[in-house]
């Protein structure tokens, strides 16, 4: 209830009640409403400026969330691209390099993509640049990946390639070192011993008595296993792929079949004088490619320095062969 005023009336001498006049009322309601809407306008104003709302406060945690998942992403997409970077060095200049392969060219491992706009859909918004940027980095690592996957690809596929050459290439002395009486001939020009003219000794005779071990050397297939070729006698021949076969010759019997599969150092035959042969002896040929080679070249996997280099030693004299 609303205090009742008075004021004093000199003419009467009595104190009288103040009436408020109906449009003063109104005037003064008006005055507050105004005033008070224009304070509540001032209040959500300032409020909205420096006071945040629940659901502000949320977006704004989503937001603080979203910008640390980016700097993340980035600094994961940067240590990617050093890691990526630093495989990429040792494929070009390791790897291909030793199995003698072409290296990816700079161009093809960090092309972009070109043609239409594939980040039409990330514009018009604040960050639209930034966010255009990082997909686009990130694309173009996704494409640096796969080449470089297919790469290592191509480099396991070189290596077990590698592997199965260097298995494959005969690459030990056929008659074992305690076994071998001497390295009678070399490759060369070398004495007949039947005719006595000098003719060319397509490949190395190891004299040792009859039954010694002739061991297979590289892996292979047998190729031939029998006495049909005109003056080797009893003898075999290993294709060991890649162009390579290994011959062995004058064999006392053999330890193997047509077209079994040999590994290097299996026990193939053992040694005779079958064929045009003086003595019992092993006459070792290597053939690459349908040329006849020099043996010698081929003993890294079970000489010594030294042993290789006497055994170089005696079959550079050109003495008597022994078939």
């Amino acid at each position: 209830m609303s205090k009742v005023k008075y004021y004093y009336d000199a003419e009467s001498l009595s104190y009288k009640k103040i009436r408020r006049k109906k449009r003063n009322t109104v005037k003064y309601a008006s005055v507050f409403l105004l005033g008070s809407a224009l304070f509540g306008f001032l209040f959500v104003f300032i409020a909205s400026q420096y006071i945040e709302s629940p659901k502000e406060r949320a977006l704004k945690r989503e937001l603080q969330n979203a910008q640390l998942q980016f700097e993340l992403l980035n600094k994961k997409m940067k240590e990617a691209e050093t890691v990526l970077a630093n495989i990429a060095e040792r494929d070009n200049n390791i790897y291909r390099v030793y199995f003698e392969a072409n290296p990816i060219p700079e161009e093809q491992r960090k092309a972009g993509f070109g043609g239409i706009n594939r980040y039409k859909e990330f514009e018009g918004f604040d960050n639209s640049k930034l966010i255009k940027e990082s997909n686009k980095r990130l694309d173009i690592l996704q494409k640096q990946l796969v080449v470089q996957s297919k790469s290592l690809d191509e480099i396991a596929k070189l290596a077990e390639d590698k592997e199965k050459l260097l298995a494959a290439i005969p690459a030990i002395q056929p008659v074992s070192n305690k076994d071998l009486t001497r390295m009678a001939s070399g490759f060369g020009f070398r004495s007949d011993p039947f005719t006595k003219v000098r003719k060319m000794h397509w490949g190395m005779d190891f004299t040792s008595p009859r039954g010694t071990p002739i061991y297979a050397s590289g892996d292979g297939i047998v190729e031939r296993a029998d006495n049909l070729a005109s003056g080797y006698g009893n003898h075999i021949r290993i294709n060991h792929g890649y162009g390579y076969v290994s011959l062995y010759a004058h064999l006392f019997k053999y330890n193997v079949r047509k077209n079994q599969k040999v590994k290097r150092g299996d026990l193939i035959g053992f040694v005779g004088s079958t064929g045009r042969s003086e003595a019992p002896h092993l006459h070792y040929e290597i053939i690459k490619d349908g040329e006849k080679i020099n043996p010698i070249n081929f003993y890294y996997g079970s000489l010594s320095t030294e042993e290789f280099n006497k055994l170089l030693e005696h079959a550079s004299l050109e003495n008597q062969s022994f078939d």
